[in-house]
């Protein structure tokens, strides 16, 4: 036998209107309320999602697309947008788009085929066109990158600064030869490459950049580039994300090369891992939280005003100093230190 809400009405002596209104979060009495929830609780009904979508416009439902859930880092910003979702009384639809184009649009049509309330996205570099321009009828906050959402709200860490932030760093320890490698499939990436190559010129540092695609391999073959330039090795290697450090540091590691002793390295995220490979590595901390709960408040305020215009909140990391990033053949002598960066 099917439960309906007249079954629940008729069980909490009240109105299906009543019900209705209870079960969809409008302000009733609270002592109605309560014998409302008992009376669903006793009879074990179930809300009909699906019709109840088709009879609003949207759902208490936002979605979060990320670029790659194996990410830690977007699975610690993922933590903190479902956490900030749920003191809302919303729920979270996650998708991952493997930073894929193609899968980034199926994504944005489920959301409107299940009529979301809105969604927080990290774009895809080289989302075309035609994705960045859908009229999805939800708004859209951006996380970590800003194409090709410039026409719209976005959080993102001041990632030239930062980057350059590891390069002043690097120079202060005696680096004057650096390799860096960035992501290329991601703005984040490419606004780390301009930061680090504008940092090296104007402190007369030696570099060479590299932009690494995502997938299987690349940084490999990056690492083995950089290692076999014309102009010798370099003295550090900088990364522009976390993952990207574990593959070169295992990538280091099979060619029987030391940190720091052959070859200093640093970069972003600061993992837990990263404190105990080694003496600890050098770091850009980013507020994974603060990005997160920022991102679902931009969403509420352009929920509650949706003709406001669009907002860029651009956040500071930390620089975290350890013993990766001195100079190869200097004393490893150090103190690991935390300060905070200056935008």
């Amino acid at each position: 036998m099917t439960i309906g809400i007249k079954d629940v009405a008729r069980v909490a002596n009240v109105s299906p209107a009543t019900v209705s209104r209870v079960l969809s979060g409008t302000v009733v009495d609270p002592a109605m309320r309560a014998r409302v929830l008992e009376a669903v609780k006793s009879t074990g009904y179930r809300p009909n999602l699906s019709a109840r979508r088709l009879r609003s416009r949207h759902s208490n439902t936002i979605g979060l697309i990320v670029a790659d859930i194996r990410n830690p880092f977007f699975t610690a910003v993922s933590r903190a947008v479902e956490d900030a979702a749920y003191a809302r009384g919303l729920r979270v639809i996650l998708c991952n788009t493997d930073e894929d184009p193609a899968r980034e649009a199926m994504y944005l049509r489920l959301m409107q085929e299940e009529r979301v309330t809105g969604v927080i996205l990290a774009p895809v570099r080289h989302t075309s066109s035609k994705t960045s321009d859908i009229h999805t009828g939800f708004p859209i906050v951006c996380i970590d990158r800003t194409a090709p959402c410039m026409t719209r709200d976005s959080v993102v860490l001041d990632n030239e600064a930062m980057a350059a932030a590891l390069v002043a760093h690097l120079h202060e320890r005696g680096h004057r030869r650096i390799a860096g490698l960035f992501g290329a499939s991601s703005t984040s990436g490419a606004e780390r490459r301009a930061g680090f190559e504008r940092a090296a010129s104007q402190a007369g540092v030696a570099v060479e950049a590299l932009s690494v695609p995502h997938g299987p391999g690349e940084a490999d073959s990056a690492v083995a580039r950089v290692l076999s330039g014309a102009g010798g090795p370099p003295s550090a290697l900088v990364t522009s994300n976390g993952m990207m450090m574990l593959s070169v540091l295992r990538a280091l590691h099979e060619r029987g090369l030391r940190v720091p002793e052959d070859i200093a390295v640093a970069g972003f995220d600061n993992e837990p891992w990263m404190a105990l490979a080694g003496d600890g590595l050098t770091v850009i901390e980013q507020p994974v939280e603060e990005i997160g709960r920022t991102a679902m408040a931009m969403l509420s305020d352009k929920l509650d005003h949706p003709e406001a215009a669009s907002r860029r909140v651009v956040l500071s990391g930390r620089l975290i100093v350890r013993g990766s990033s001195f100079m190869p053949g200097h004393s490893a002598d150090f103190r690991i230190s935390e300060k905070e960066t200056v935008r």
